[in-house]
C-alpha cells in the first residue's frame, strides 16, 4: 500500500511592508473593475536579513465581483548587501461587500473581516540567494490606507 505524502511545513522567510500610493482606477474592464495600485517603498524584515522595497513597481488589481479582489503585485527589493529580489506576488483578497467597498476607497478595515492569501515568488541573480529561485513561497496579507503587510513562509 502506498503511503500518502505529507501535508508540506512552513518556515517563516520574511515580512514585507509595502507603501502604497491611492489608487489610478481604470474603470470596469471585461475582466473587472482595473486599478493599479503604485509601490512607493518600503522594508522587508527576514531572519538575519533586511531588505528595502524599491519604488516603481505596482499592485495590478481586478475587482472581480463585490467581494472578491485578484491581484498581482510586481516591484524589486535591495538587500543591505546591495542584492536584488524580483517579486511577483499574486493573490486572493476576499471580504464582505460593504468591507471590501471600505478597501476601496482606502479605509481601514478590522483585518479579521478579510481573507487575504498569496503566493509570491522571489527571484534574484545573487549567488548567496540561489535558493529562493528553487522554493514555493505562501504568505497572508493586510491591506492598510498606505501599505500592505505581508508575511511570506517557504513551503518545506
Amino acid at each position: 500500500m502506498l503511503t500518502q505524502p505529507r501535508p508540506p511545513e512552513l518556515e517563516f522567510f520574511a515580512t514585507l511592508s509595502v507603501l502604497v500610493a491611492p489608487a489610478q482606477e481604470i474603470g470596469q474592464t471585461p475582466a473587472g473593475k482595473r486599478r493599479i495600485i503604485p509601490i512607493t517603498g518600503g522594508y522587508v524584515q527576514g531572519h538575519g536579513w533586511t531588505a528595502r522595497v524599491l519604488p516603481g513597481g505596482a499592485d495590478f488589481q481586478a475587482i472581480v465581483t463585490p467581494s472578491l479582489a485578484q491581484l498581482d503585485a510586481r516591484y524589486v527589493l535591495e538587500t543591505e548587501a546591495g542584492e536584488l529580489i524580483y517579486v511577483c506576488n499574486r493573490a486572493v483578497r476576499s471580504a464582505p461587500p460593504d468591507v471590501t467597498a471600505r478597501l476601496i476607497r482606502g479605509e481601514p478595515v478590522d483585518p479579521g473581516l478579510v481573507y487575504f492569501r498569496c503566493s509570491p515568488t522571489f527571484e534574484t541573480a545573487a549567488p548567496s540567494l540561489a535558493w529562493i529561485n528553487e522554493r514555493m513561497f505562501v504568505g497572508t496579507g493586510v491591506r492598510r490606507p498606505d501599505q500592505v503587510d505581508i508575511a511570506c513562509f517557504t513551503v518545506l
